[in-house]
């Protein structure tokens, strides 16, 4: 089977998709995959990619028609195949003769002995497209491509926008780059971006927002380290943390390192930053490098104070914890398969343990920023009130005249919540 035809392309973003039915993570089957293939072309990569991606964002519509076909369960590969297969011919109908006939192909390659059933499925579909659109409305899981019980926690907690939310989740992701301001001037970078041919525009926080996602290697400055990768969303963090000259920072959840970074970019600070998993790490390090920055970086959970902390307390923290990040779900679409609704009170319950640890770490008068790339209410605002009834030296140190701000997810940024807190004594 050729590398560059569709079947082959199929046929990988099958394996990667029912890898992730059977609950394995989508970035580490795709990083193995890329591992195993390093000859592939961009264009198979891409489409490999483009297929498992969008395949994903697509959480339940596949499935919605599937049960009007399928009378027994068919082998996760068989399954994930056809899933890919209906997305391929939503998108592309004119190219349906074709696709059946590559997905039968691609059948053949695992489970020869049921590419009838591939074959018989796919021309039903195409015999019936009338019926399609009608079984999806019907079904609420396709009409907004996520879980019900996802659905109703968003329309709860986001009674005014929530089929907003749940649609921005399923778009594809921007690409938004940050200036490194010691050096460079983000009115250098879009310079060199025109030059390029990028079309990008500066949004109001200095994050540049590129009209269309490009690979690293045709970014002007970045191997240079005068730009980054970092969502939008995400660059409020160093300046509502806002850490000056001589201040000593703690970053508490730190890999990949962008916020790290962007603190480090913004002033002269004595920073630390701690991750619990060691090859999360490296990362940080690899990514402070190409910048030309430097920070102390420790491996720990920072719950356990006494096996990192050396008792002298922080100016400033950022505490970017673990959550559900159904805010970025569109960037990490395996999550709405593996998610359940029962995994939020469980992440809320480990938000509330570092909150509670870091406090002891955080000097008089110094400020706590609390980061979330989540839009569920138990992960934020009731978190953050939660907090404050328990601490009574804590109050909220209002972003732009609010308590707290939470930034759903739109056509410019991730979704993301932030609440600044100030310790009184």
């Amino acid at each position: 089977m050729p590398q560059d035809s569709l079947a082959y392309a199929l046929k990988q973003a099958s394996t990667l998709v029912a890898g992730v039915l059977e609950g394995g993570n989508l970035t580490d089957g795709y990083e193995a995959m890329l591992s195993a293939n390093p000859s592939w072309p961009d264009a198979t990569r891409g489409a490999v990619r483009d297929l498992t991606w969008s395949t994903l964002r697509e959480f339940g519509r596949g499935d919605a028609v599937l049960r009007h076909y399928l009378h027994k369960p068919l082998p996760t590969y068989l399954h994930a195949l056809l899933l890919v297969a209906l997305y391929r011919l939503e998108q592309r109908p004119a190219q349906s003769h074709t696709l059946v006939d590559q997905a039968v192909e691609a059948a053949a390659a695992e489970v020869p002995a049921l590419k009838g059933v591939i074959n018989g499925v796919l021309r039903n579909v195409l015999r019936e497209t009338m019926k399609l659109e009608g079984w999806r409305d019907a079904d609420i899981e396709a009409r907004y491509a996520c879980p019900r019980w996802w659905i109703e926690r968003v329309r709860y907690d986001h009674p005014a926008d929530w089929e907003a939310i749940l649609q921005a989740g399923n778009l594809h992701p921007p690409m938004s780059l940050r200036v490194n301001a010691r050096r460079a001037s983000g009115e250098d970078v879009s310079a060199a971006l025109e030059k390029a041919g990028i079309p990008a525009r500066k949004l109001e926080n200095g994050a540049i927002l590129l009209a269309h996602p490009v690979p690293v290697q045709r970014l002007p400055g970045f191997a240079e380290g005068l730009v980054s990768v970092q969502d939008a969303g995400a660059q409020w963090a160093a300046q509502w943390l806002g850490a000056v000259d001589g201040e000593r920072v703690l970053d508490a959840c730190a890999a990949p390192g962008g916020k790290s970074a962007h603190l480090l970019e913004r002033a002269d600070i004595d920073l630390t930053a701690l991750e619990l998993d060691p090859t999360r790490a490296a990362r940080v390090r690899t990514n402070l490098d190409r910048l030309g920055l430097a920070a102390r970086i420790k491996v720990a959970d920072c719950r356990r104070l006494n096996t990192w902390w050396d008792g002298e307390p922080f100016d400033r923290i950022l505490a970017d914890v673990p959550c559900s990040a159904s805010g970025v779900v569109r960037r990490h679409p395996d999550i709405k398969w593996l998610r359940r609704n029962e995994d939020i009170p469980r992440f809320a319950a480990q938000q509330a343990e570092i909150l509670d640890a870091l406090w002891q770490t955080l000097a008089p008068g110094g400020t706590m920023l609390y980061v979330t790339c989540s839009v569920f209410d138990e992960e934020n605002r009731r978190q953050i009130d939660a907090f404050l009834a328990r601490h009574p030296d804590a109050e909220t140190h209002a972003i732009d005249a609010s308590d707290s701000r939470s930034l759903p997810p739109t056509a410019d940024h991730d979704g993301f919540y932030y609440a600044r807190l100030r310790k009184l004594r």
